[in-house]
Protein backbone atom coordinates (compact mmCIF):
# COMPACT_ATOMS: atom_id res chain seq x y z
CA UNK A 1 0.00 0.00 0.00
CA UNK A 2 1.20 3.47 -0.83
CA UNK A 3 0.17 6.54 1.10
CA UNK A 4 -0.34 9.92 -0.57
CA UNK A 5 -0.23 12.92 1.76
CA UNK A 6 -1.96 15.97 0.31
CA UNK A 7 -1.02 19.31 1.85
CA UNK A 8 -3.07 22.48 1.41
CA UNK A 9 -1.36 25.66 2.58
CA UNK A 10 -3.23 28.98 2.82
CA UNK A 11 -2.08 32.43 3.85
CA UNK A 12 -2.76 36.10 3.37
CA UNK A 13 1.01 36.65 3.43
CA UNK A 14 2.23 35.48 0.03
CA UNK A 15 5.93 35.77 0.89
CA UNK A 16 5.56 33.63 4.03
CA UNK A 17 3.52 31.04 2.11
CA UNK A 18 6.07 30.82 -0.70
CA UNK A 19 8.88 30.53 1.86
CA UNK A 20 7.19 27.58 3.60
CA UNK A 21 6.47 25.85 0.25
CA UNK A 22 10.09 26.35 -0.89
CA UNK A 23 11.36 24.93 2.42
CA UNK A 24 9.18 21.82 2.06
CA UNK A 25 10.27 21.30 -1.56
CA UNK A 26 13.96 21.69 -0.70
CA UNK A 27 13.70 19.19 2.16
CA UNK A 28 11.84 16.74 -0.11
CA UNK A 29 14.60 17.01 -2.74
CA UNK A 30 17.29 16.32 -0.14
CA UNK A 31 15.38 13.28 1.21
CA UNK A 32 14.60 11.94 -2.27
CA UNK A 33 10.85 12.09 -1.68
CA UNK A 34 8.45 12.24 -4.62
CA UNK A 35 6.55 15.54 -4.54
CA UNK A 36 3.85 16.79 -6.88
CA UNK A 37 3.22 20.49 -7.00
CA UNK A 38 3.08 23.16 -5.82
CA UNK A 39 -0.17 23.90 -7.58
CA UNK A 40 -1.25 27.50 -7.09
CA UNK A 41 -4.87 28.54 -7.08
CA UNK A 42 -6.08 32.02 -7.94
CA UNK A 43 -6.12 34.19 -4.80
CA UNK A 44 -9.53 34.57 -3.20
CA UNK A 45 -10.63 37.88 -1.75
CA UNK A 46 -12.11 37.83 1.75
CA UNK A 47 -14.06 40.71 3.25
CA UNK A 48 -14.34 41.87 6.85
CA UNK A 49 -16.66 44.62 8.05
CA UNK A 50 -15.11 47.54 9.89
CA UNK A 51 -16.91 49.16 12.82
CA UNK A 52 -16.28 52.40 14.62
CA UNK A 53 -16.77 50.68 17.99
CA UNK A 54 -16.20 47.19 19.36
CA UNK A 55 -19.86 46.54 20.18
CA UNK A 56 -20.62 45.71 16.49
CA UNK A 57 -23.44 48.23 16.17
CA UNK A 58 -24.53 47.87 12.50
CA UNK A 59 -25.29 51.60 12.24
CA UNK A 60 -21.66 52.41 13.12
CA UNK A 61 -20.17 50.39 10.25
CA UNK A 62 -17.85 52.46 8.07
CA UNK A 63 -16.50 50.18 5.41
CA UNK A 64 -15.09 46.82 4.52
CA UNK A 65 -11.54 45.54 4.65
CA UNK A 66 -10.67 43.29 1.71
CA UNK A 67 -7.67 40.97 1.78
CA UNK A 68 -6.44 38.15 -0.51
CA UNK A 69 -5.83 34.58 0.62
CA UNK A 70 -3.32 32.55 -1.40
CA UNK A 71 -3.46 28.74 -1.70
CA UNK A 72 -0.81 26.17 -2.64
CA UNK A 73 -1.38 22.40 -2.91
CA UNK A 74 1.34 19.74 -2.66
CA UNK A 75 1.23 15.94 -2.75
CA UNK A 76 3.83 13.66 -1.19
CA UNK A 77 3.84 10.05 -2.42
CA UNK A 78 5.02 7.43 0.06
CA UNK A 79 7.60 8.39 2.69
CA UNK A 80 5.14 8.45 5.60
CA UNK A 81 7.88 9.31 8.11
CA UNK A 82 8.88 12.37 6.08
CA UNK A 83 5.22 13.44 5.80
CA UNK A 84 4.82 13.16 9.59
CA UNK A 85 7.95 15.23 10.09
CA UNK A 86 6.70 17.99 7.76
CA UNK A 87 3.20 18.10 9.26
CA UNK A 88 4.54 18.11 12.81
CA UNK A 89 6.92 21.02 12.31
CA UNK A 90 6.05 24.53 13.38
CA UNK A 91 4.79 26.86 10.69
CA UNK A 92 4.45 30.64 10.89
CA UNK A 93 1.17 31.78 12.44
CA UNK A 94 0.23 33.42 9.14
CA UNK A 95 0.27 30.07 7.27
CA UNK A 96 -2.60 27.58 7.74
CA UNK A 97 -1.78 23.96 6.84
CA UNK A 98 -4.26 21.14 6.21
CA UNK A 99 -3.18 17.54 5.61
CA UNK A 100 -5.15 14.69 4.05
CA UNK A 101 -3.79 11.15 3.81
CA UNK A 102 -5.01 8.68 1.19
CA UNK A 103 -4.12 5.02 0.99
CA UNK A 104 -3.76 3.82 -2.60
CA UNK A 105 -3.27 0.39 -4.13
CA UNK A 106 -1.09 -0.31 -7.14
CA UNK A 107 -2.97 -1.00 -10.39
CA UNK A 108 -3.66 -4.65 -11.17
CA UNK A 109 -3.69 -5.86 -7.56
CA UNK A 110 -6.68 -7.25 -5.73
Amino acid sequence: MTFVTKLTLRSGDRAALDGVVESILERARRKGAEMRGPHAEAPRDHHARLYARLDGDESRQYGTWTYPVYTRRLSLVGREEFARLIIGEGFPDSVHVEAEVEQTRPAGRA
